[in-house]
């Protein structure tokens, strides 16, 4: 990575997190599909998302985190999460038992789904911004998300389009969105690129364990 690169990603999440910061939202690339992020503790952006979205109020969103220990740091630990947790950062969204005191924000009806994306400018955004956002796909809701910084800019969903900074040593987006298992069952919710690693993992943990 060149040093105009880098200096090219670091002023792009400089000024998205000042977007962040006002109560916008910002769309993002990561290794499935292109994102749309707000800060989880700022009640406009949270409210705002929804509104862009065309999310119904009572269809949570999920929290996507720098690192592992961030999104375990906001569940409930269990079997089947620790296994799982292996495939973080990655394209897997686990929904689980929050621990208890976690803001409703976060978890809504006491669950949270979690997310620890791959892409380098993802990872570079969420450190910028403490660590955790709250995100959705950027798209409006029912129809196919965005996919390029083209296509994001397109849909005028968010107040900051990352730029695709094509030197800063980002994957490309891969175009399928995240596999999303219910724990602590286990249970398939979404199809993804980690159906096969997930269940691998969790023949691994025994069946009193997964329904614990």
């Amino acid at each position: 990575m060149t040093s105009f690169a880098q200096n090219d990603a670091a002023i792009a999440v400089d000024a998205a997190w000042t977007v962040l910061l006002q109560g916008g939202v910002v769309a993002y690339p990561s290794e499935t599909v292109w994102g749309l992020a707000v800060l989880p503790d700022h009640p406009e952006g949270v409210e705002r998302l929804y509104e862009v979205k065309g999310r119904a109020a009572h269809r949570p969103v999920q929290v996507s985190c720098q690192d592992a220990r961030a999104a375990l740091d906001l569940a409930r630990p269990s079997a089947a999460l620790t296994a799982l947790s292996v495939l973080w950062p990655g394209p897997l969204t686990l929904v689980t038992p929050a621990l208890t005191g976690t803001p409703s924000t976060l978890a809504p009806g006491g669950l949270v789904g979690l997310r620890v994306p791959s892409h380098p400018l993802a990872l570079a955004l969420l450190r910028r911004c403490g660590g955790r956002l709250l995100t959705t796909s950027c798209n409006p809701s029912g129809q196919p998300p965005a996919l390029t910084a083209a296509q994001a800019q397109d849909m005028a969903l968010a107040d900051f389009v990352l730029p695709e900074v094509q030197a800063a040593g980002e994957g490309p987006v891969g175009g399928q969105a995240s596999t999303v298992v219910q724990l602590p069952e286990g249970t398939m919710l979404r199809s993804g690129p980690l159906d096969r690693a997930v269940a691998a993992l969790l023949a691994e943990v025994r069946p009193s364990e997964l329904n614990a």
